[in-house]
């Protein structure tokens, strides 16, 4: 247990509890579907009352023998945590349920399941943790057949809510369904790649140095030259690359657009940063 970060085990905890409440009282209250195993004790559940936070530990349990080999030992570690925390949480708040009155709104409570569950996994996953199931059939697959682990994971869930729709599931709880599974997939992505994003902008211009100088001294953002090859001028050229917060890209434009108008710049996304300027301060420490 020495590997495990008690930072990390808090914040899977956390996150198994968020993902828990939402599942309970989003999903279960208003009888909308999910994807991976977790709609597979859904399917159990509507069909035959099965209790989802065993049925959540049964089917990971033999997953748990196959995979931990292929997970490493502190993912595997981290992996039984989050699994027996979710099922811990399911039953507490199965035991201890809130009424949320959404029955009315469908479309409400699908955001709120796909905040909640996206929300709960993005946390576990960002802290090395992950929830077993599909994720480890995926490993499984990508080894032995050599698929990506997001076109099984993909698969898989459509299977699972194309099953969900045959057995509980009506064809308007099925579109909301698909909604509550893309908020929560985006979810995870804006959890997982953090709250500080920005722009990185790559820049070639004959007037590099100038338009290095007024980003240092305007912007306080450093700067980084890189050394680049025209395959159509056969010329070495210098390419500037910042990165920039979003809010600050407009003033970026106009100072290359000032110095010159000609300058090619190219923009792309740049996600969780980190750094002077963004996560630190001058002196290192963080902001």
């Amino acid at each position: 247990m020495k590997d495990l970060q008690l930072k990390n085990i808090f914040f899977i905890l956390l996150g198994s509890a968020i993902y828990s409440f939402g599942f309970v009282h989003f999903n279960i209250q208003n009888e909308l579907g999910e994807g991976g195993f977790a709609g597979i004790t859904l399917i159990l559940y509507f069909l035959w009352n099965w209790d989802p936070a065993l049925m959540n530990l049964l089917l990971n349990i033999p997953l748990f023998f196959i995979g931990w080999k292929l997970l490493g030992r502190k993912v595997f570690l981290y992996t039984i945590i989050g699994t027996v925390a979710v099922s811990v949480f399911l039953k507490i708040f199965l035991v201890y349920e809130v009424q949320i009155p959404l029955r009315d709104d469908l479309f409400l409570a699908a955001l709120f399941a796909g905040v909640f569950v996206g929300m709960g996994l993005g946390i576990i996953f960002r802290y090395g943790g992950t929830t077993g199931g599909v994720d480890i059939i995926a490993r499984l697959v990508q080894k032995y057949f050599g698929w990506s682990m997001g076109k099984t994971m993909f698969l898989f869930d459509a299977l699972v809510i194309l099953l969900s729709w045959l057995t509980f599931l009506d064809y308007r709880s099925m579109m909301y369904t698909l909604v509550a599974v893309f908020v929560g997939a985006r979810v995870i992505d804006f959890v997982q790649e953090g709250a500080y994003s920005g722009r990185g902008a790559l820049i070639i211009s004959n007037s590099q140095e100038e338009i290095a100088s007024r980003i240092a001294i305007e912007m306080d953002r450093g700067i980084t030259i890189l050394r680049g090859y025209g395959h159509f001028t056969k010329e070495e050229r210098e390419v500037l690359y910042c990165v920039v917060a979003r809010n600050e890209l407009v003033r970026l434009k106009n100072i290359v657009n000032s110095v010159d108008p000609h300058a090619f710049v190219s923009l792309i996304e740049v996600h969780d940063v980190m750094g002077e300027g963004f996560t630190l301060d001058e002196q290192k420490q963080p902001l």
